[in-house]
């Protein structure tokens, strides 16, 4: 399967070169990337006591800014109405926000943010 196979070193880094045939070339970079995730794991940061820091979007691949939304809401023990009215919004848009069904914009997220103390960047 594998045609030509050639390395490459300079310095601290080696070119490795593949050819193969054009059907299987995406499983060939697949398996590369999942073989570079074992070898050279990514370097994650750290907060103040050392303790590695995750993503949201890596921790809960399945959530929305929606789900994300209502988080905060069962996090403040808030209804949608009282989050409206803090937010100076129609209570309907709020339950529209959390069902995907109205996108959450930028200056909302912010206002979000700002209101309850988190980053807005959760929300989009």
């Amino acid at each position: 399967m594998l045609a030509h196979m050639k390395t490459q070193t300079t310095g601290a880094l080696t070119e490795i070169s593949l050819t193969v045939p054009s059907e299987d070339a995406e499983r060939f970079c697949k398996a590369i990337r999942s073989l570079l995730e074992l070898v050279r794991p990514a370097t994650r940061p750290a907060n103040e006591d050392g303790e590695e820091l995750y993503p949201a979007r890596e921790v809960f691949p399945e959530s929305t800014p929606g789900n994300r939304l209502r988080g905060l809401r069962t996090r403040e023990g808030i209804t949608q109405k009282e989050l409206a009215r803090t937010l100076g919004i129609r209570q309907h848009h709020v339950s529209e926000m959390e069902k995907g069904v109205r996108s959450i914009s930028k200056e909302m997220a912010k206002r979000i943010g700002e209101a309850y103390n988190v980053s807005y960047r959760v929300f989009l």
